[in-house]
């Protein structure tokens, strides 16, 4: 076996938590928070964000549809970084033993491009990436294929040698697709086994 000459990280629940009901405690409560997110199907709604629609446009549909939310919009976005929970356990210890080793370390999240300088002062180990694509920068955003074609030229990966960890699994799917070695992430322990099972030298956590 051939250890793979790069990793590529998605960030939100690998690198980082993220709790969207994080910028509403203590200021809404917990089934009014529930109802916004089900009137403007939040889902989809973030998606679109993920996508590269601006909050002022978010906002705009919100307050033609659903007026009442309109300050929930509102909270979510002055209050974002509380939606960022931490570091999660363990990564950035495994992104600085796999640049150690030589491993080349890429991330690719589905983010807002207008909240993701939030990610690096949350969690450090963003910053020791050789780079990061933003789905909110590109106008595309996972699982559509075209974003993982756009990560592997931007980086010159290829992306059998490559390994993408993301924990959904209908974008551990999509990568696979494009020919990338996809991994479902669950923990830093686990995806420090699942990459020496292929090969690569780490020492253990």
């Amino acid at each position: 076996m051939t250890a793979p000459e790069a990793v590529v990280l998605d960030l939100g629940n690998v690198v980082l938590g993220w709790d969207p009901y994080g910028p509403f405690v203590g200021r809404m409560d917990r089934a009014a928070v529930d109802e916004f997110f089900a009137d403007v199907d939040f889902a989809a709604f973030n998606h679109r964000q993920d996508a590269g629609r601006s909050w002022a446009d978010a906002r705009a549909d919100v307050a033609e549809r659903f007026p009442q939310h309109v300050g929930a919009v509102d909270l979510y976005v002055e209050h974002f970084v509380e939606a960022l929970s931490g570091p999660v356990p363990g990564m950035e210890a495994l992104v600085r033993d796999l640049l150690a080793a030589g491993v080349r370390v890429v991330g690719l999240t589905n983010w807002s491009a207008e909240t993701f300088h939030h990610a690096e002062l949350v969690a450090p180990a963003v910053g020791l990436m050789e780079g990061v694509v933003v789905s909110g920068e590109t106008g595309l955003a996972k699982p559509d294929p075209r974003i993982f074609e756009l990560t592997a030229r931007r980086f010159g990966l290829t992306p059998a040698r490559t390994v993408f960890v993301d924990d959904s699994r209908p974008n551990v799917e999509a990568a696979a697709r494009v020919g990338f070695d996809a991994v479902l992430f669950t923990s830093a322990d686990r995806l420090r086994a699942d990459l020496a099972v292929r090969g690569l030298d780490l020492p253990a956590s």
